[in-house]
């Protein structure tokens, strides 16, 4: 058993590990506060130009573009998105492992050097080195300091690689941030455009609260409105009375450069409010941890004190009956 001063030694440390860890559970709180508000005023735009082209390119048979046409794949892209910090739970290892799965399984289906990978963060950068892929771009300070300008940089190089057959489909890999409580690993196709995944993305978000409890984890429920068909199925309202101007090529050129950026800029917020959820709830759970050793520790305190009492009590007891 333990002596008491190595005991106290212990609960000293312990209690200074949750100090730290406490205080790195406000401050990822507070940063996924703003992150979410950033997620927030970006989503009105994104749900509105997301809608406007679904019904553009539903109603124009002949709406048709570069970015959204399939074609054998040769050579792919990875967009991976990760953090540049660790204590964040398994945050960085689940992108990590996707990351290695994709690119294990498109290298025997397609060959050595068939991928690249476009690495967002200095974690997964440094992991993409160190296994030997093929690396472009240094991005680490995207995630630090979010910005739409950097992204619509990103997209427009990818943009400019897929157009001219250097790749022949683009993917991204990151958390997709659900609330303070749930992230989900994703893995979509940036290029060419599925607008039909695009579509039937996941809307629903609790940007609401941080604090990572179930009734958190309780997704906000869509509010769209929907119309009945003759089927009695239910299916969403469209607006098909476009006018084109000035051409379809003109409008198409504008509109779907708009919407890949704003998937890449997404995708990054998504990352970073993933983040700062993951290492909140990471440093709650090493809190509560350390509040139960604690309590353990304190416990076989006051029980080794008790007995070294007892111990000196029968001594005393013991000279007292000798003499």
């Amino acid at each position: 058993m333990p002596s008491l001063k190595e005991i106290k030694g212990r609960i000293a440390s312990v209690n200074s590990t949750r100090k730290i860890t406490s205080a790195m559970k406000m401050v990822a709180s507070s940063k996924l506060h703003h992150a979410q508000v950033a997620i927030q005023n970006m989503l009105p735009y994104e749900t509105m130009l997301e809608h406007i082209l679904k019904s553009f390119l539903a109603a124009e048979a002949e709406a048709q573009t570069v970015y959204d046409q399939e074609r054998p794949v040769k050579r792919v892209a990875l967009v991976v998105f990760s953090s540049n910090s660790s204590l964040c739970g398994g945050f960085n290892a689940n992108v990590i492992k996707l990351m290695q799965r994709t690119v294990d399984s498109y290298v025997e289906e397609l060959g050595q050097g068939s991928v690249e990978v476009w690495p967002i963060g200095r974690k997964v950068a440094d992991k993409a080195r160190k296994l030997g892929y093929d690396v472009h771009g240094d991005y680490a300070a995207l995630v630090d300091h979010p910005n739409a300008r950097e992204c619509i940089d990103i997209a427009m190089e990818l943009g400019r690689k897929f157009r001219d057959g250097e790749v022949d489909k683009v993917e991204l890999i990151y958390h997709h941030f659900k609330s303070a409580g749930s992230q989900i690993l994703t893995n979509k196709t940036f290029l060419p455009i599925d607008l039909e995944s695009e579509l039937e993305r996941d809307h629903e978000r609790d940007l609401t609260s941080n604090v990572a409890t179930k009734k958190a984890q309780d997704y906000l429920k869509r509010k769209r409105k929907k119309v009945v068909n003759a089927q009695g199925e239910e299916v969403e309202p469209l607006n098909d009375n476009f006018i084109v101007e000035p051409d379809m090529d003109t409008v198409l050129s504008q509109l779907i450069p708009k919407l890949a950026h704003l998937m890449l800029f997404t995708a990054l917020l998504d990352s970073v409010a993933s983040e700062h959820a993951a290492r909140m709830v990471a440093m709650q759970t090493a809190t509560d941890n350390a509040d139960e050793l604690l309590r353990q520790l304190n416990l076989q305190y006051n029980k080794s004190r008790q007995q070294a009492i007892t111990n000196e009590l029968l001594d005393i007891v013991g000279g007292s009956v000798n003499n």
